[in-house]
């Protein structure tokens, strides 16, 4: 029986060709607008071998910027428990990520998206699809406010990031991750969940 005319197997180099796609693709229109079978047209492949290849959008997404880490298995122990800690749970966890073996690969992402503006892209996207919209949805609020409040999450958690991985600004870069914990989290939470306008503390 015929295969499909124009469409790829399953052969060497399906796989590169999916990521390419897929790369380009979330890039250019972002996770949400980006689709599997539009992804799999310009593979040249059938919508089934990129979920044969890659599972779900979400880890195909993961897959194209080689991510050193799922979200899936960090934010069930960040929104588990009071609301009221989740800024210390998410920082902990942050830090615990980029103090790992797995930091490495973490540096190295950080340091292609702030060269590389289709890197950046992925990037931007991946925080905000993948980490911060998972997190602020589970909190609620006002649907207006999220985007500020995730832009500001992001802005403390990827400056410390920056700080004590790639820059190496002392005493943030050897200091004791409870430390770091101690000082930045009073801030993630009052991102999450305070009062913006007025500083307030974390409701």
């Amino acid at each position: 029986m015929a295969g499909r005319t124009g469409r790829r197997p399953g052969r060497p180099g399906t796989r590169e060709a999916i990521l390419d796609a897929a790369r380009a693709a979330f890039a250019e229109r972002g996770f949400d607008a980006a689709s599997v079978r539009s992804i799999a047209g310009a593979a040249g492949v059938d919508p089934a071998l990129v979920h044969h290849y890659f599972g779900s959008k979400d880890q195909l997404f993961l897959a194209t910027l080689d991510a050193p880490m799922d979200p899936g298995d960090l934010l069930p122990q960040v929104l588990a428990g009071d609301d009221d800690g989740i800024g210390e749970r998410l920082v902990r966890g942050f830090l615990g990520l980029w103090d790992s073996p797995a930091g490495a690969g973490a540096v190295a992402l950080l340091r292609s998206g702030m060269s590389n503006e289709w890197t950046a892209r992925l990037l931007r996207e991946f925080l905000v699809t993948q980490v911060l919209r998972r997190v602020l949805h589970h909190l609620g609020g006002d649907p207006a406010e999220l985007p500020l409040r995730g832009s500001l999450v992001a802005s403390q958690l990827i400056g410390l990031a920056v700080m004590r991985h790639v820059v190496r600004l002392e005493p943030v870069a050897s200091a004791p991750a409870e430390t770091l914990v101690a000082a930045v989290a009073p801030t993630i939470q009052r991102y999450l969940r305070g009062d913006l306008a007025e500083g307030s503390t974390p409701s």
